[in-house]
């Protein structure tokens, strides 16, 4: 009785399934196209949703951290692990200008200090990459 009691709802589930072979293609790729998220302007005009919380003598003060002003760091190639930024190469871990270089990608880096993260791409033009050919 209990095999059937389980077995049952199973059935049930399967026959009132109306999903075919072809919804969940349609799904899938829904899935796989490009989706447009969160514009970067939108992203810099938000305020710091963290805050810090300091306890001195009993009282509880909320401390909202101060936006650094915007330090011009660009990047201008990467080559071996190693971003050419203003005008120096950086290997991961070294600092520049109160950043700490955390990662180095294919066509970009990530930056952290103490309060944010910074990710600085390559232009985007037709000539990018520099191709070494053999004779």
């Amino acid at each position: 009785m209990k095999k059937v009691v389980l077995i049952v709802p199973v059935l049930l589930a399967s026959v009132y399934a109306d999903l075919s072979v072809k919804q969940i293609q349609e799904m899938v790729m829904k899935i796989h196209e490009k989706r447009e998220g969160v514009k970067l302007e939108t992203l810099e005009m938000t305020k710091e949703p963290f805050v810090k919380l300091s306890n001195e003598n009993n009282v509880t003060t909320f401390i909202v951290p101060e936006k650094i002003d915007d330090a011009k760091l660009s990047l201008h190639a990467i080559m071996n692990g190693k971003a050419y930024i203003n005008d120096s190469w950086m290997n991961v871990n070294d600092t520049i200008m109160g950043y700490t270089l955390k990662y180095v990608g294919k066509n970009g880096v990530v930056l952290r200090n103490d309060v944010q993260i910074k990710k600085l791409f390559l232009h985007k033009t037709e000539n990018n990459f520099i191709k070494i050919e053999g004779r």
